[in-house]
């Protein structure tokens, strides 16, 4: 098992990569949720102040 883990002596290297490959994945994921959230509260205060103001028309 460590000599899995040590890689042949290049663990640094691999382990780092699968690293950064694994957070960049989780960003490409998380990224579109939070901005699909942004988007449709921004959507909603537009809708609330379209529903506000349309009284105040002439």
């Amino acid at each position: 098992m460590t000599e899995f883990l040590n890689m042949g002596g290049y663990a640094f290297y691999v382990w780092s990569a699968f690293g950064f490959s694994a957070l960049v994945m989780a960003i490409l994921f998380i990224q579109p949720i939070v901005q699909h959230r942004q988007a449709w509260r921004e959507a909603e205060a537009l809708h609330d102040d379209d529903a506000d103001n349309l009284g105040e028309r002439p």
